[in-house]
């Protein structure tokens, strides 16, 4: 007897719960390499710190950066669609949810009725008595059910709970551009700050040698080529300023609309950029899995294309489901609380299709070559992320170097300038060669500059690379 009730009970489970047909996922393996090539080449200040952190932007120290990257996620346009996509994503994993429990129904009715008595094959006996008709008042309940034998069901809320997954990573990945975006936006509007207050301080040196040059024109000392020079060097400084202030106002424009504001109503105070670039922590390649959230969202799809070619397998296997009805059907209100008013219908129902001329397997081949093209796209998204924190510690390297020489070149550059302004004052030499000399000093005090700037947004393109501090550990429990 006993032995009867457990196998009872065992089939009863078994015909609730069912098995799973389709292959079970397996994560394929990435491309990996021991360490970073690029990372064992370059000599970076000491200490540093251990790991990134979600506000990775404080590691450069300026406060006004600070206050504005947080108003990326609660502001910028961009983010907030990624963040609707994502709350779109785990609705669907409810709607999926609810084909594992019953669908119950009602749909009350009341007719008016009166049959013709003329109608073909009808007997007029069975027409209404009274020549007037009567009525059919209903209340009916139904309830219908589909066993997941072969889980598809199970497979649609697990496909679904992938992508709400993989679209909470799309949304890291947009929060973390954006916020990189930013960052470089800022950095390259600090560095035209600087340029334009390097340029706005050369014109007022040109402008004093031109007016020295004047002087000396009009005092008999020097020939008019001396004044045109400095006229034409002055006017040039002035121009590349203005050029400068043009650059620097469309990063400006950019960095309003990054945090949700017309450009008309943001201003960002000019400040030379005087941030160096921090000392970054790097992880080893394997752990760069986990703490991309592009590479994580990739990961996901593999999971739930997986899912997918299960749904399309379980279409082979044939459909059980149970449906019941029961319900009140009387002439009058007053006849409808009779027993003899009760119906009711209940059965199962099994179908499968006997001949679809491959069309299911068509869709099974359909679906695992999707799987197949989710799996490259995993790889390739990995190789790129090596790809990028290796070409950022390349340029971090070889800008470490390009900058120690190119301070030295600056330094050369001035001390000519004063050599060769010396020397024209004594009269040793013509002015050509002053504004020679102070041609080359300017360009490398931009040049400078400009790999200053280049470090910076290195530096924050490395930081993105690594995954800005997220790491999968945050991804929703959905």
């Amino acid at each position: 007897m006993n032995r009867r009730i457990t196998a009872t009970v065992a089939t009863a489970t078994l015909m609730l719960s069912g098995c799973m047909v389709g292959p079970k996922y397996v994560k394929p393996a990435a491309p990996l390499a021991p360490d970073f090539k690029e990372d064992k080449a370059w000599q970076r200040a000491q200490p540093a710190d251990t790991k990134l952190r979600g506000t990775w932007w404080t590691m450069f120290s300026d406060s006004q950066l600070n206050e504005l990257e947080p108003q990326i996620a609660t502001e910028n346009q961009t983010a907030k669609q990624a963040e609707a996509r994502f709350r779109e994503a785990r609705a669907l994993i409810q709607f999926n949810r609810a084909s594992l429990a019953p669908t119950i129904g009602t749909s009350p009715s009341y007719a008016g009725l009166r049959e013709s008595s003329n109608r073909p094959y009808f007997s007029s006996i069975n027409a209404n008595s009274n020549g007037i008709g009567g009525g059919d008042l209903q209340l009916p309940l139904s309830i219908s059910y589909e066993v997941d034998l072969w889980g598809r069901i199970r497979r649609s809320v697990s496909a679904a709970r992938e992508e709400a997954t993989a679209s909470a990573g799309d949304y890291q990945s947009a929060l973390l551009s954006l916020q990189s975006e930013l960052a470089v936006d800022y950095f390259e509007a600090r560095a035209a700050d600087a340029e334009e207050k390097l340029l706005n301080d050369t014109v007022k040196t040109y402008d004093e040698a031109y007016r020295i040059t004047s002087n000396r024109f009009e005092g008999g000392v020097s020939p008019k080529s001396d004044v045109d020079q400095a006229k034409t060097q002055l006017e040039a400084a002035r121009v590349q300023a203005s050029d400068v202030a043009v650059i620097r106002a469309q990063y400006e424009h950019a960095i309003a609309v990054l945090i949700g504001k017309p450009p008309a109503s943001f201003t960002l105070a000019a400040s030379p950029l005087a941030t160096q670039p921090p000392s970054i922590p790097v992880a080893l390649p394997s752990e760069l899995l986990e703490r991309r959230p592009d590479i994580s969202a990739a990961e996901r799809r593999m999971a739930e294309q997986n899912d997918r070619v299960g749904i399309a397998t379980a279409a082979y296997y044939p459909t059980v489901s149970f449906s019941a009805a029961a319900g009140l059907e009387a002439t009058t209100i007053t006849n409808l609380a009779k027993t003899s008013s009760i119906l009711w219908s209940a059965g199962p129902t099994v179908s499968e299709t006997l001949f679809d001329y491959g069309r299911r397997r068509s869709v099974v081949v359909q679906a695992k070559a999707t799987y197949d093209e989710t799996v490259a796209n995993y790889r390739q998204t990995t190789l790129t992320a090596f790809q990028q924190v290796e070409d950022n510690l390349a340029v971090l390297r070889v800008l470490q170097n390009e900058a120690e020489q190119q301070h030295r070149a600056t330094e050369a550059a001035e001390s000519a300038v004063q050599i060769f302004n010396n020397r024209y004052v004594g009269g040793l030499d013509t002015y050509l060669q002053v504004v020679t000399a102070q041609t080359t000093a300017l360009v490398n005090e931009r040049n400078d500059i400009d790999i200053e700037r280049r470090q910076m947004d290195a530096s924050v393109l490395l930081i993105k690379a690594l995954g800005g501090g997220w790491d999968t550990s945050q991804l929703p429990k959905l």
